[in-house]
């Protein structure tokens, strides 16, 4: 990559999440230091008001870039002047386009949140070769969604190979308990989805394929839907709910695999699910959680029942409280199966030490954008997932300065 003026430029700054970054970015790398970063978005006076909360008196030493998203040049000449666009700015679908195509035909890594599939598909059919050509690394889903998962079964499959020279067959992604709240970003973006849908009927093969992600006249394997209704799990000895992310994630993963050449096995399996307990109040728990998800998705899926459920969610902008951000945290298991001996399955553990969707992730974020300006990683671009992109680079970024662990258990 050429010189450039910033190693890590913040798109959405201005945004909730994009606010809980820039704030890492201080906290942690500070001003003047080894990573050259700066805030961008639409109004100025918004920035400036962010890097006055982030840095105090030293706001000022913050460079602040305007790019709207509706300003094309701005976009592109905004991506020159730096190594990694690290962008909050959603529903990706709606925003996030232009960027992708800048990044890749300037060279550009860049790193968002999206959990959006149907844009994530568009983005891998319209770029991935360009992104090739110029040595982009475009990559999603640089949170909550999909990075437990992604770095998780990477971390599981390096301890079952060092432990028993082989791969786990198929893994299980189980969520434990967790606490946090929601933003209004992510139900926007959900909303979209479905407003898509509505536009476009086709949508819904993509969403509901479970190879959706994977490169295209390539082998698929055998795994099936998502899980839907609540199932006893004997790995864990509990009853499972679905999870509401593994749409998402699970895609991801078997992306990652796909594009690592198989390494997991062309045969692997993998799934998520959400972990309720055992006995009768574990499958009554289990039951209700199937039910309020349905129930939900059923609500954003028609018109008129999605206009009600706009109301009463939060806005675009809005998001938990510090006090919620700060005392969240999340607890995720992963089995892995030993294709031949039982006895040789292992567990493993991922946490965090602040609320997934909005505390961890922007510092999940933040460390990717690092990873990827700073760290030295192979070459070749496209988009990618976490692992494909980063692997255990990013994998000891988040365990060194993130608050997150990875344990054999």
């Amino acid at each position: 990559m050429d010189r450039r003026e910033f190693d890590v430029v913040i798109w959405g700054a201005t945004g909730f999440t994009g606010q809980l970054v820039a704030e890492y970015m201080f906290q942690q790398y500070g001003i003047g230091g080894d990573v050259c970063w700066a805030i961008a978005g639409r109004n100025l006076e918004k920035l400036d008001r962010v890097a006055k909360d982030a840095a105090g008196n030293q706001a000022d030493q913050i460079p602040k870039i305007i790019a709207d998203t509706t300003d094309r040049d701005a976009i592109f000449e905004m991506v020159q002047r730096t190594r990694v666009v690290c962008t909050t700015v959603g529903p990706y679908a709606l925003y996030g386009t232009v960027l992708v195509e800048a990044c890749a035909t300037h060279g550009t890594h860049c790193c968002d949140l999206t959990g959006e599939v149907q844009w994530m598909v568009r983005t891998i059919e319209q770029f991935q070769s360009l992104a090739e050509s110029s040595g982009a690394k475009i990559v999603h889903t640089c949170g909550f969604d999909s990075i437990p998962s992604d770095l998780g079964v990477f971390y599981l499959q390096q301890q079952m190979l060092a432990l028993h020279d082989t791969h786990a067959v198929e893994v299980k992604y189980r969520v434990g308990d967790t606490s946090g709240g929601v933003s209004g970003g992510t139900v926007a973006s959900l909303m979209n989805m479905m407003e898509e849908v509505k536009q476009d009927p086709s949508i819904t093969d993509i969403l509901s394929d479970p190879y959706s992600l994977n490169p295209q006249n390539m082998p698929r394997g055998e795994d099936g839907q998502d899980q839907s209704a609540a199932l006893y799990d004997l790995d864990f000895m509990q009853w499972t709910a679905p999870f509401a992310m593994a749409g998402v994630n699970t895609r991801v993963v078997r992306r990652t695999n796909a594009l690592m050449k198989y390494a997991y096995g062309k045969d692997f399996r993998y799934s998520e699910a959400m972990l309720m307990g055992n006995g009768p109040s574990g499958y009554m728990k289990a039951m209700t959680v199937a039910g309020v998800s349905g129930l939900v998705m059923l609500t954003a899926a028609f018109s008129p029942t999605r206009s009600l459920l706009k109301q009463v969610v939060p806005k675009p902008g809005e998001g938990p409280s510090a006090e919620t951000i700060a005392k969240g945290s999340f607890n995720i298991f992963l089995h892995g199966r030993h294709p031949d001996d039982r006895t040789k399955d292992i567990k493993v553990k991922v946490t965090g030490d602040k609320d997934p969707g909005y505390g961890a992730t922007s510092k999940m974020l933040a460390e990717s954008a690092v990873c990827l300006a700073k760290d030295d990683m192979e070459d070749g671009g496209g988009i990618l997932t976490p692992v494909a992109a980063m692997g255990d680079k990013l994998l000891q970024r988040l365990q060194a300065n993130a608050g997150m662990t990875f344990t054999v258990i």
